[in-house]
Order: structure tokens, then C-alpha cells, then sequence
């Protein structure tokens, strides 16, 4: 993506960001902001050939370079699933061995992909313009492959610029988080998130109900109307769907996304039982009953469900089940004493 396409809140990010003297940048906040958008932004107008004070120009050579994924002076750290989802090349040896199913893709970021980027940044830059590493989701590196990280971290290189970008920045170590610059992203308004969502195409109504789903979150929001299995139509009649206990419902969705809107129908369920406003769903689309004992209950489970939703079980028995924990709770009824 050229800087001219980019949302308006991470291009003026971005502005500010290269204004910045340093060599390491950590992005951070909630999913759906952006992190990536905005890294990737800020490596385009580090190597660009011709970057202006807007960012990279977007048809130089160098820039045509990172949109076929060949740039020789920009190492990407990702988990493997990661690369593959974003269309980034894989090292030999690892799309052999995923090829040859020696092995799945890895969910982390692995050791010795941090070892190969380490000394990638000691080499030489090949273009002349400086080097860059790219490292999204920053959390999914353990502690193993972090530490590897932060020699170099702390003894960088003179040509070479780091940007981490990260969904949960608690999770990094500190000696990381401190050398780096930080940065949170910044949280857009429903109205610029509107029209961005239909300047990619999207319909004005299937745009408001995506951005309800996706909490706010723009880019959570194009990830669900994209290829996900889901609509916005059948995002309004999951509530009294699953109060009906009809596992139909869920069939084009992945036992992830199942728990993530579970998670937020029972958030919604709970704010208005006590008072507040629903943030996901209408209030009109939700079902009357539920307790909030029960409701509570079943947030639980689903937060114990969530630590173990990619590990390999039978998809479609997880969904009878998760359907079956909502019907109990989106019918239960009130204690007296409640």
C-alpha cells in the first residue's frame, strides 16, 4: 500500500513519526488501529529513493521493491502463519520443511528467524539508503527470541532502523519497551472511520454495523466485511440466533472468531443488566433474557475458552458446544434475590 492510500489518521501518524530522530520504534494499543499500516509506512519512507515530507513516494524502484516483497534492505519478523496471511516470502528452509509437513507453520516468532534478522542487520546495506527490520505482532516473540533481539537493540548498528509493532505491549519485556521509542496509535473518530471504510468499497449501512462489531476498530472492521464468513446481516441476528441456540449461525465462522463474538455479545448482555449501553450489538437486537450470574458464568468460560481456541480441536463439536454455553445464559433467568 502507497502512503497516498492510507487512512488519514495513519498518514498524519506517520508524518509525525519521521519527524522523529532515532533508530527503534515501538507502535502500540489495541488491534484494528493499524500497527502494521503504520509500520509499514514508516520502512517505505526509510528506504524510499525519493521520500517526500508526506513519506515515501510510493513508484520508485525501492518502493516497487517492498510491494513485490523483495526489498533486500528490509527483514520482516513474523510469526510464519503471519507472513503467509500477508503474502511475505518465508526463508527457504522453513517453506521446505512446512512443504515437506516436517513441521505446521509457527504461531511465534521464531529464534533463529531473529538470529537471521541480527545478522542481517550487521550487513552492509545493499541499496544505500540504510536498513530496516520490521517486527508485527512484537508479542509473539518469547522470551528467548526477544533477548536475542536486544543486544542488537541496544547496540544498533549505525545504518539500521527497527519499528516493533504490537497488539499488547504489556506482554513485552521491558528491556525491550525501553529502548524504543514509543508511540500509541491514535484511536480514529466514527466519522473518519466511516468514510475510509466506504472509500474501500464498503456500503454505508454494512460499514456502521462492521465498525459496531469491530468495537471501533477501522481495521478490525474491513477484516470482518473481507473474506472473513461473516455479514454484517448475520452480525445483527446472532444475539437471538444464539438465544435460540442455532448453531447454523456460526458455520462460516472460525471457533476464534465464534468466541470473539460471544465475548462481545456477553459484554453487551452485562452492560445493559446493569445499566450501561451495549457497544457491539443494538440494544433492540438483544434478547431479554439472561442473569447476570449466568451471563457471568459465561463470560468466564468463554475467557477459558479462548487460551486453547487454536489448539486442534474438532471445529464443529467447539461450535455445538460454544452455541450450547450461549443458550444457557442468554435464557437464564433472574434469582430472586437479584
Amino acid at each position: 500500500m502507497s502512503d497516498s492510500r492510507l487512512a488519514p489518521w495513519i498518514a498524519s501518524q506517520a508524518q509525525t513519526l519521521l519527524a522523529q530522530r532515532g533508530h527503534a520504534w515501538q507502535l502500540a494499543g489495541p488491534s484494528g488501529l493499524g500497527q502494521y499500516s503504520l509500520a509499514m509506512a514508516l520502512v517505505r519512507a526509510w528506504l524510499c529513493d525519493q521520500p517526500g515530507p508526506q513519506g515515501a513516494c510510493g513508484v520508485c524502484s525501492a518502493c516497487h521493491a517492498i510491494d513485490v516483497r523483495t526489498h533486500a534492505d528490509l527483514c520482516v519478523l513474523m510469526p510464519e502463519t503471519v507472513m503467509m496471511e500477508l503474502g511475505w516470502p518465508l526463508s527457504e528452509k522453513a517453506q521446505t520443511d512446512i512443504d515437506d509437513k516436517k513441521r505446521k507453520p509457527s504461531k511465534e516468532i521464531r529464534v533463529d528467524a531473529m538470529r537471521d534478522a541480527v545478522e542481517f542487520s550487521q550487513r552492509t546495506s545493499a541499496r544505500g539508503r540504510g536498513k530496516a527490520v520490521l517486527v508485527y505482532p512484537a508479542e509473539r516473540m518469547n522470551n528467548i527470541t526477544a533477548n536475542a533481539l536486544l543486544k542488537t537493540l541496544e547496540e544498533p548498528p549505525g545504518d539500521v532502523k527497527f519499528v516493533l509493532a504490537t497488539e499488547a505491549a504489556h506482554q513485552l519485556l521491558p528491556t525491550i519497551r525501553s529502548r524504543c521509542l514509543g508511540h500509541s496509535m491514535i484511536w480514529p473518530s466514527t466519522t473518519a472511520s466511516l468514510a475510509w471504510l466506504q472509500a474501500q468499497g464498503v456500503a454505508g449501512d454494512q460499514a456502521a454495523i462492521a465498525l459496531r462489531a469491530a468495537g471501533g476498530r477501522p481495521e478490525d472492521a474491513l477484516q470482518f466485511t473481507l473474506g472473513s464468513g461473516r455479514t454484517a446481516q448475520a452480525w445483527v441476528k446472532l444475539p437471538q440466533a444464539m438465544a435460540r441456540g442455532e448453531v447454523a449461525a456460526l458455520k462460516d465462522w472460525t471457533p476464534a472468531q465464534a468466541v470473539d463474538a460471544l465475548h462481545k455479545l456477553c459484554h453487551d448482555m452485562l452492560a445493559v443488566k446493569t445499566g450501561a449501553a451495549p457497544r457491539f450489538f443494538g440494544a433492540s437486537e438483544l434478547p431479554a433474557g439472561g442473569s447476570i450470574g449466568s451471563l457471568s458464568a459465561w463470560g468466564k468460560a468463554l475467557g477459558q475458552t479462548m487460551r486453547t481456541v487454536e489448539h486442534p480441536f474438532n471445529a464443529g463439536l467447539m461450535l455445538e458446544a460454544l452455541v450450547s454455553q450461549a443458550q444457557i445464559a442468554l435464557n437464564s433467568k433472574a434469582s430472586p434475590t437479584l
